[in-house]
C-alpha cells in the first residue's frame, strides 16, 4: 500500500503539461523552511493499492501529459513507486519526481527499489529544499541548490524554457482553500492575507 497526503487528478504547475499528481505522505528529510510539513509525518495518510491508483490515473489518461510524485518524500515508498511508475510509462504516460535526495546519494543507494524506481522515472528533481539559497526563476523549484535530471529522452532543458512558477487555488469541499504549485507562500500569505497553514500543500 502506498501512503498519500493529497491526490489532484488534474494539474498544470507541478510539470510539463497538464499532470496528475501524488503527494505521498512521509519524510526524514526534515528541511528548514519547508513548505509541506504536513507531509512529514510516517503512516499517517490514505492508504491506497498500486491497482487503485493505476485505475484513478488511467480514468484520466486522455486529459494528462504524466504523473508527478511529490512528498513527503517519495523514494521513502520506493518499492510501490517504482511498480506504479512502470505502469504508468507502460501506459504511455511520462513520469516526474521530486526528491529531497541528491541523484548522487540515490545512485550509491544499495536498495534494488530505489534503482528500479529511478529507472522508471523520465525526469528526476533532486535536493532539498534550502532557504538560503531561495529562488523561484526556474520552474517547479524553490532553491537554486535543486537540479533537473533527465534520466530520458522525454523531457530535456528545452522543454523548461516555456514554463513559469505558478500557483493554482482551489476551495475545497469543506470550504477551506488549497494551494499548490510554487510561489512565495510567504508573500501570497501576506497580500491575501491568509493563514494556508495545513491547506497548503506544497
Amino acid at each position: 500500500m502506498i501512503d498519500v497526503y493529497k491526490i489532484l487528478k488534474n494539474t498544470s504547475v507541478e510539470g510539463p503539461g497538464v499532470r496528475f499528481c501524488i503527494w505521498v505522505q512521509g519524510c526524514k528529510k526534515h528541511c528548514i523552511g519547508c513548505w509541506a510539513k504536513d507531509t512529514w509525518d510516517f503512516g499517517i495518510g490514505n492508504k491506497f493499492s498500486v491497482e487503485d491508483l493505476l485505475e484513478m490515473i488511467l480514468q484520466e489518461k486522455d486529459n494528462i501529459e504524466g504523473v508527478t510524485f511529490l512528498g513527503g518524500e517519495p523514494f521513502e515508498q520506493a518499492a510501490e513507486l517504482a511498480e506504479l511508475a512502470r505502469y504508468i510509462k507502460s501506459n504511455g504516460l511520462s513520469v516526474l519526481c521530486f526528491t529531497g535526495y541528491t541523484y548522487e546519494e540515490l545512485l550509491s543507494n544499495k536498495m534494488t527499489a530505489v534503482g528500479q524506481f529511478l529507472g522508471n522515472i523520465d525526469l528526476l528533481i533532486d535536493g532539498g529544499f534550502e532557504q538560503d539559497k531561495f529562488d523561484l526563476s526556474r520552474p517547479w523549484v524553490g532553491s537554486s541548490n535543486q537540479r533537473y535530471i533527465f534520466l530520458t529522452d522525454t523531457y530535456s532543458e528545452k522543454h523548461l524554457s516555456k514554463y513559469k512558477n505558478k500557483i493554482e487555488a482551489r476551495i475545497s469541499g469543506d470550504g477551506r482553500l488549497e494551494v499548490n504549485g510554487m510561489g512565495d507562500f510567504s508573500q501570497i500569505e501576506q497580500n491575501f492575507c491568509l493563514q494556508l497553514g495545513k491547506n497548503r500543500v506544497k
